[in-house]
Order: structure tokens, then sequence, then C-alpha cells
């Protein structure tokens, strides 16, 4: 039996190090702000005879920045990235002189399959463009995104409040529903809001009263403001998002783009499946890892995953981390298994375990 090199002893961290840094989330001007500024940049890898050379500190430190770059690991753009930023871009385009009736588009799938990712990644993507377009404004008085998520149980006023925390509106608690609302609109149309991105719209129930009182809060924003509205969430469809009046206003207005696992039936599906491997077994940071050796595990991990985009960055990520802990610096099947993946992952893997045995026995009848 092969042993595992043991984790190298490092020097302890100094306590200022320890302490966590406070950022604002997504849903604050500040924090989408952070999310489009930043920049993953792969830590360099010294070569072996200049590692031999690092003290403890220094090698503590690399260790570091290379475990910190593999938890935030870039994703590759995948068709549904690629397909929502396209037509998000061009919705964008085609409502620019439209005064009401605005097209917008709406990313729908399983948890798991990459729709906040496509719609931030869209969101962040038209930020940059406006700021090449205008670079003399940049980061005066101009906010081209606003990103919010529906909280549960919404209302029409807890959704408004989530418009002017972003914005970084305060009001009393006292404030009542239209002073909130035209706070909110008055300061878009000041700062050029030109798209908004709403996630978790499946907490938006029609079927209930606040539910439909809250999407027509949301239609009332889309008429007010000069502005292109997508929307993500877990399987709209089967929420109730098209059903009846206001539904069937949605769906008139509203492209939508389905994000569901990546395949594994199919010749073209295997290579799509490996190719989006190959892209995030190309972005890893190990001294010892040989390229292709995820690629080789391709079905293993997607059996593993489900083909969930998410499962599969949360296994390679995991991996990565665990090779630079334990010294191998190299991710083999082993070390795979030694990471948890989430429980929808698990569950598909636990249902494909009795197909594939009998596929096994059939082709050895």
């Amino acid at each position: 039996m092969t042993r595992r090199p043991r984790p190298q002893q490092v020097p302890a961290r100094p306590v200022e190090e320890v302490l966590p840094v406070i950022e604002e989330p997504l849903t604050t001007k500040e924090g989408w702000h952070r999310f489009v500024d930043h920049q993953t940049s792969p830590p360099a890898l010294p070569a072996h005879a200049d590692l031999l050379t690092l003290s403890d500190a220094e090698r503590f430190r690399l260790d570091q920045a290379r475990r910190d770059y593999h938890a935030q690991l870039p994703l590759a753009h995948t068709p549904v990235i690629r397909q929502v930023m396209t037509t998000g871009r061009l919705l964008v385009q085609l409502n620019h002189r439209q005064v009401s009736a605005r097209r917008g588009l709406i990313v729908s799938g399983a948890s798991g399959t990459g729709k906040t990712t496509a719609l931030t990644q869209l969101g962040r993507t038209h930020e940059l463009a406006v700021r090449r377009r205008h670079p003399g404004l940049a980061g005066q008085n101009r906010l081209p995104v606003i990103y919010v998520t529906v909280p549960p149980a919404a209302t029409p006023k807890m959704l408004a409040a989530e418009f002017a925390r972003f914005l970084g509106l305060e009001f009393n608690p006292r404030a009542n529903l239209p002073e909130i609302v035209n706070a909110v609109c008055t300061t878009a149309a000041a700062t050029h809001v030109e798209l908004v991105l709403v996630d978790e719209i499946h907490n938006l129930n029609l079927a209930t009263r606040s539910g439909a009182e809250v999407s027509d809060q949301l239609k009332y924003f889309a008429e007010r403001l000069p502005a292109t509205f997508a929307y993500a969430g877990i399987d709209v469809e089967a929420q109730g998002l098209f059903g009846g009046v206001r539904g069937r206003q949605i769906a008139g207005r509203f492209t939508l783009i389905g994000s569901a696992p990546f395949d594994y039936g199919t010749a073209a599906q295997r290579e799509s499946w490996a190719g989006l491997v190959a892209t995030l077994e190309s972005t890893l940071r190990l001294h010892n890892h040989d390229a292709g050796t995820l690629v080789g595990l391709a079905e293993y991990l997607f059996q593993r995953t489900g083909g969930m985009i998410g499962s599969l960055s949360q296994l390679v990520r995991g991996g990565a981390i665990l090779a630079i802990e334990d010294g191998s610096e190299r991710i083999t099947r082993d070390l795979l298994d030694l990471v948890p993946v989430d429980f929808a992952a698990e569950r598909s893997t636990a249902a494909r375990r009795p197909r594939a045995r009998a596929a096994t026995k059939q082709a050895s009848a």
C-alpha cells in the first residue's frame, strides 16, 4: 500500500493574517464592483531547484496563495454561459431605444447547473463593456448593472428594499412602498442603469397573492427603468411563472434559456464534457500534476458529479487543495474520492450504479 506524503510543517500564521476579510455581498454596489474588478491571477510555479531555496515562510506563502487560487478557480465558459451572454447583450442593444415592452431573458434549470454564474458573468461582461465605452466616467455616478435576489416569502416592499440596498439608499423603517420605489427609480435613472439581474426568481410564486404582487412590482420596475431585465431561478416553468394572465405576459416578453447538466451518452456529449474537464485542468497550479490526468478520469468525474458544472468545480478545486495539503502536488482518483460533493450529485451517482451494473451484465452475457 502506497503511503501519502505527510503534509509539510509550516510556521504558525500571525494572528492578523487569520482574521477574515469582511466583504460586501454581490447584492450591494460595493460587493458587485469588487466582483467586476476582481482578476484571478494564477500564482507562479517556481522550478524545483528554486523551491528548494525557499524558506519555510516563503514556501508557506506560496502554498497559501495557491490554496486561495484553487478555492476560486475560474470556471470555463460553458455553452449556457455563452448563450446567456450573447442573448443578453443583444437584448440590451435591442432595448436601447424602446420606451416600453422591453424584452428580457430567464435562465432556468436545476440547482448546480451554472445559472447564477451565467447571470453574473453577463452582468460583469456588460459593465466592463460600458467602462470601455465611457472610460472617463468609470466609477463616477454610473452604475450600469443592478444585481438583486428575490427574498423567500417576498413582498413588494421587501423586493423594493433589495433594490434600494444595492444602490446604497437608506430609509426609515416606516417608509412606505411608493417612497422606496420612487427613490430607487430616480437613483437608477441618474446612475444610468442598463441591466437589472434578478436571481432566485423561483421564490416568486404567482399562485399566491404576495407572489403576484411581487411580480407586478417587478413589472413596474421594468416599465419605469430604461433597462433590460434578466432573471435566473430553479425550474421556473414548474414553479408556475408562466401560468395565468401575469405568466402569459412574462412568457410573451422573456426569452427562456435552459440550464441543464451535461450529458454523456453520445460521442459528441462525451467530447464536450472532456473539453470542459481539460479546460479546468489547464488552470491548475500544482507542481507534480501531469496534464491529461483529469481528462483520463472524465467518465469518473461525470459519475461523481452527474454532469453538474458546480459539482465538477467543487470536486476539482477540492482535489487541488488536498494535493497541496498532503504534499503530493497531483490530483488522483484516490484523492478525488476524499472530496465531498453535494447531495444532488451523490444521488445522481447512486442512480447510475444500477444502470451501469445492468449494462455490464448485459455486455458479458
